[in-house]
Formats: structure tokens, C-alpha cells, sequence
């Protein structure tokens, strides 16, 4: 199966940037998308035989997932239970044998005025994604708003404040992978260096002037199912880059 996960920022914008010429060629099983600030019947979409999962925020323009997928899910769940839903960040589908989660994390903002939200939902969100791994395996992706070690990004001595890259994010994302899951990309390539987001500032995707803030994390016992975990950093279209996960169900 290929899974790919991409933060769009903003649904209707990518639309008109190659966005289907890159799903025909791409061909998924899943397509999770985060920051979509769009909501159903804002956008007209082409659903190529897809199965298409809206979860949209309650504020306008702002956040929401959705998710393309080529088989119908045994169930959908928005938010954690219900839980943390007004922003429109999670969707979960559950398949026979495993729950494929997306999330769009909160950022942290600049002054990291919202971390103890931030901190608040990670640990909700941990809590949710390891009731699931006790009943199913999960494949858990999305824009996780951190960049969890100094490889992860460029210039790391100078963002050890600043969003994305505190400490206190940083801990969050480590007790989740000490929690019992794994992070695909560093788990396959331990010492690569590869981003999936810029700023539109100063050139600096021309200059590779990056962070890895966006993933796809298995639950441990389902690492022998992932044949391979790709940063796709050649596709435009918005400031994220397209992650990918190559996995046996």
C-alpha cells in the first residue's frame, strides 16, 4: 500500500497548483491532507473514485484534514472520540486490521503563546493513539508541527525557543515514540538529512533552509510492514512537501 501525507495550506490554493496531476500519478491507497481551510461546500472536488473524509474546523479558513482513500473504512472517527474537534484536526479510519490516523498539531505560535495548549492536546493525542494500538496496529501521519531532533531541521542552535523546536515539544514526541511507536523515516534512514517544509521567507526552500516536521509513525509492532518511508521534496505546491509510506497491510 502507498499512504501519502501532505499540508496543503489551504485545499482550494493547491488545487490549482498540479494537485491532480500529482494524485494520478502518485495513485494512492491514501491521501491525508492537513490545513485544507475549506470546507465541503466551499470547493468543488473531482474524487477521482475516491472515497473522500472531510473534517473541517468550526473557524473559517483556518486548519482542517481530509483524507482520500480507495476503500471504504469499517468506521470514521473525528477528533478523539469527539474530543478536540473544534479545529478539525484528526480523522481516523479504522480498516480490519489497523486505524489510519491523520493529525494536523497545533502550532505553538510565535512567543510559543499556545503551548500549553499544545501540551495539552499532544498528551490527549497520545493517550488516543495508544487506546487504538491496543485493539489494532496504527499508522499515524500528518503535520506534527515538530522537528524532534537537531538533524530534523538547519539551523537548530539558533530555534531551541521558538515553535516546532522547544524542548517541550520535542519531549512530547519523544514520549510518544517511547510509548511504543515509531518514527518511519528516521527509523529506515538514521543520519539522512531531508526536509518537508519551508519558510516563504529568504529563499529558503531554493536554499534548503528547512525542517522535518511532517511524518508518518507506526506502532512498533507493525515495523516489519513498512517497506519504505520517503520525503517527496521535488513536489511544489505549498510550503510542505508530501511524505509517503510504502507498507504491507
Amino acid at each position: 500500500m502507498k499512504a501519502i501525507s501532505w499540508n496543503v495550506n489551504g485545499l482550494r490554493a493547491v488545487l490549482t497548483k498540479g494537485f491532480y496531476d500529482f494524485l494520478e500519478k502518485e495513485e494512492p491507497d491514501f491521501l491525508a491532507l492537513q490545513e485544507i481551510k475549506a470546507t465541503e461546500d466551499q470547493v468543488y472536488i473531482d474524487d477521482h473514485g475516491y472515497n473522500l473524509y472531510w473534517n473541517s474546523a468550526e473557524r473559517k479558513g483556518y486548519s482542517g484534514t481530509m483524507i482520500f482513500a480507495k476503500n471504504k473504512p469499517l468506521n470514521v472517527i473525528y477528533g478523539m472520540n469527539g474530543l478536540h474537534n473544534d479545529e478539525g484536526r484528526i480523522i481516523t479510519l479504522e480498516y480490519e486490521t489497523f486505524y489510519f490516523v491523520t493529525c494536523y498539531v497545533p502550532n505553538s505560535k510565535d512567543g510559543l503563546l499556545r503551548l500549553p495548549y499544545r501540551m495539552e492536546f499532544e498528551d490527549a493525542m497520545r493517550e488516543y493513539l495508544s487506546s487504538l494500538k491496543e485493539k489494532k496496529h496504527v499508522v499515524y501521519c500528518g503535520d506534527l508541527n515538530v522537528a524532534h531532533n537537531e538533524i530534523d531541521l538547519k539551523n537548530p542552535s539558533i530555534h531551541h525557543f521558538d515553535a516546532g523546536f522547544s524542548d517541550e515539544e520535542r519531549e512530547k514526541f519523544g514520549l510518544l515514540l517511547d510509548s511504543g511507536f515509531t518514527d518511519t523515516f528516521r527509523y529506515l534512514y538514521p543520519d539522512q538529512v531531508k526536509y518537508s517544509w519551508w519558510s516563504y521567507r529568504a529563499n529558503a526552500r531554493a536554499n534548503n533552509v528547512g525542517w522535518r516536521i511532517d511524518y508518518f509513525v507506526v506502532d512498533n509492532d507493525y515495523r516489519n510492514h513498512i517497506e519504505d518511508s520517503l520525503i517527496l521534496n521535488d513536489v511544489y505546491g505549498s510550503d510542505h512537501c508530501p511524505v509517503v509510506l510504502l507498507f504491507n497491510p
